[in-house]
């Protein structure tokens, strides 16, 4: 058993410790937006929030994680009320919307860090996420929107 902080619950997980968080979090908590994209840490589909950083949850197993406090895209906020998640439907960001989840989550950690990142900040730190819908020209404006709203 394992145990996790995920979205400020505190869970037993019962898998072996080198499993990857992600799939604790998909199969064994349910949290299913974090997506699997590719298992390497290369497109940033799992990304979650590691004590308020950005991580791939795909790279980190669950004995890692324990002790940390994670957040996942559930977690980001209580009503889907973020000031990214607004800006994300503002902006009509998502084509197919499957890396969406860890776009926001990237972001998040960058704002969190600094609340008024500039064009190059915000493109340095989201080239850790592929969209292969090509959405970053939409994903660029709702982070610039979420950045005034804040």
């Amino acid at each position: 058993m394992v145990q996790l902080s995920v979205n400020n619950e505190t869970f037993e997980v019962e898998c072996a410790p080198e499993t990857p968080l992600l799939w604790a979090l998909r199969e064994h908590l349910g949290l299913t937006g974090t997506r699997f994209g590719c298992g390497a840490g290369m497109c940033g589909a799992c990304t979650v929030h590691i004590d308020g950083e950005a991580a791939y949850a795909c790279q980190l197993s669950v004995e890692a994680a324990a002790g940390h406090r994670i957040t996942t895209i559930e977690g980001l906020s209580e009503n889907a009320d973020h000031p990214l998640q607004r800006a994300w439907v503002a902006e009509q960001v998502p084509q197919c919307g499957y890396c969406q989840s860890g776009q926001i989550m990237r972001a998040a950690s960058l704002l969190a860090r600094n609340p008024a990142p500039n064009r190059e900040d915000i493109r340095d730190e989201m080239s850790a996420n592929l969209c292969r819908c090509g959405t970053y020209p939409r994903i660029l404006r709702a982070i610039e929107r979420a950045v005034k709203e804040a």
